[in-house]
């Protein structure tokens, strides 16, 4: 941090306004706790006309634990302020303002990834990278938010790049960056590709800040697109679902086609994770199914969490194989963007942060491909009930099956099979482990957020018991 103290926001602004501020933001990640104290551990001036500063901020809660926030922040008069969001008060009349918010403020960011700008502070670098074979960046371009998000902040520029800023930084690189810089590299076509980032490095901490990705105007949500043509053309996404499934294969054994980048290498299963698996859904199982309600929407597993229990340490008996390597982490059908054309270019596979809930370390680590095939195989089973619970409307009959089978097929025709175990019984009892895990989660969310939506998980654990 800069000792000027007469220039730096981070030393004139009160830490307990921007806590205050930080809390009310729809990013702050622990909503059900205060920040005990906030302190700035890294400010760095990007810019000067117009102003901006990125802060780095800490903020520290009662039981000792600690949440790493991005800050970019602009010091404007108070005839500047205008709409913008203030986070605190600052020095001779200026208010520090949410930069992200103004796209305008927000081209800075995009400009000092053109410019390739480093920006040195005493505890590290702040850098900023362009991908030039990407071509250049529409700095100039008009810009607009791109609309409310969870966990990240983004801007559209010239309608042909988006910037996303993570809000809360951990330390490491971001599986985001690291996926989409490797997959870009090697022209994998379907992904919105890597155009630039910027990330800071020093003594105590290295964290990636922000990506800047190809934007692709046009296409729909693949969740939206399940529920619309389930009702009117279940047919026509039914065939869809073939080139997800070659698609999904094809980007498996892209992440896998690199044995010399340490990162991305292919590597033998551990029985030992897949240990840790089963003994955490076991004590998972052990805690969800006393909570269990007593009707009818639970009732074909009530009483039968020994059951499941029985049935995963079956099947992880027979063991591993096939491959750990890097997978998307979090993949269903609200990952996917799908386009108004046919064969495989008409998926595009989103968001590879991986699972938002679980620490970056563990986002980066390799699993079987089959983990995320689960995953998307457990969003057919709720797009077909989805159907019916917010719009009325059942979908064909055995629709989940037909789904489940046309996408397997074309998964397991282009998939490299050294990947996966050999044989078809080792296959399938793996990817029945990694369900029951998704399936196991689900019913936990459901009994705390969603109890009408409860059927969907139950139907899932009942079917993989039956299929024993």
């Amino acid at each position: 941090m800069s000792d000027d103290t007469t220039t730096s926001p981070g030393t004139e602004l009160d830490p307990e306004q921007i806590a205050a501020w930080l809390q009310e933001q729809r990013w702050y990640g622990s909503k059900s706790r205060g920040i005990s104290a906030l302190e700035i551990e890294e400010d760095v001036e990007i810019s000067e006309d117009p102003p901006l500063q990125i802060l780095l901020a800490q903020a520290r809660f009662a039981t000792g634990a600690h949440e790493l926030y991005q800050l970019p922040v602009s010091l404007l008069a108070a005839d500047q302020v205008g709409e913008r969001p203030v986070i605190a008060a600052a020095g001779a009349g200026r208010s520090a303002v949410d930069a992200v918010s103004d796209p305008e403020l927000a081209r800075t960011l995009l400009g000092a990834m053109a410019a390739g700008l480093s920006a040195e502070t005493d505890g590290g670098c702040m850098r900023f990278r362009h991908v030039e074979s990407t071509g250049p960046l529409p700095v100039g371009e008009a810009a607009r938010p791109m609309g409310v998000e969870q966990s990240n902040s983004s801007t559209v520029f010239g309608e042909e790049t988006v910037l996303k800023v993570f809000r809360r930084v951990e330390p490491g690189i971001n599986p985001e960056l690291e996926v989409l810089r490797f997959l870009t590299a090697r022209d994998y076509p379907n992904i919105a590709p890597l155009r630039g980032w910027y990330e800071f490095a020093g003594r105590s901490l290295a964290a990636t800040l922000g990506v800047a990705q190809r934007f692709l105007p046009g296409l729909r949500d693949g969740w939206e697109l399940a529920l619309d043509q389930i009702r009117t053309d279940p047919a026509v996404f039914i065939t869809s679902l073939a080139s997800l499934g070659r698609v999904t294969a094809q980007l498996h054994n892209a992440l896998a086609s690199d044995p010399g980048d340490p990162a991305f290498s292919p590597e033998e299963p551990s029985s030992e994770a897949l240990a840790l698996l089963v003994a955490t859904i076991d004590e998972d199982i052990e805690r969800i199914f006393v909570r269990l309600p007593d009707d009818e929407r639970v009732a074909p597993i009530l009483g039968r969490g020994q059951d499941v229990r029985e049935h995963i340490a079956q099947r992880a008996q027979i063991g591993v194989g096939g491959r750990a390597i890097r997978t998307h982490g979090d993949y269903h059908l609200g990952q996917t963007l799908h386009r108004d054309t046919h064969g495989d270019s008409e998926w595009v596979i989103i968001d590879f942060e991986g699972e938002p809930a679980r620490p970056l370390f563990e986002r980066r680590q390799k699993a079987s491909p089959l983990r995320d095939v689960a995953g998307m195989l457990r969003s057919f089973a709720y797009a077909t009930s989805a159907v019916a619970i917010l719009h009325g409307q059942s979908a064909p009959g055995q629709f989940e099956d037909r789904a489940r089978q046309t996408f397997l097929e074309q998964y397991f025709s282009t998939i490299e099979p050294a990947l996966l175990p050999a044989g078809d019984a080792g296959v399938l009892n793996l990817l029945a482990v990694f369900e029951l895990e998704k399936a196991v989660y689900e019913l936990r969310y459901e009994l705390d957020n969603r109890p009408d939506w409860l059927p969907i998980p139950v139907a899932g654990i009942a079917r993989l018991l039956e299929a024993a």
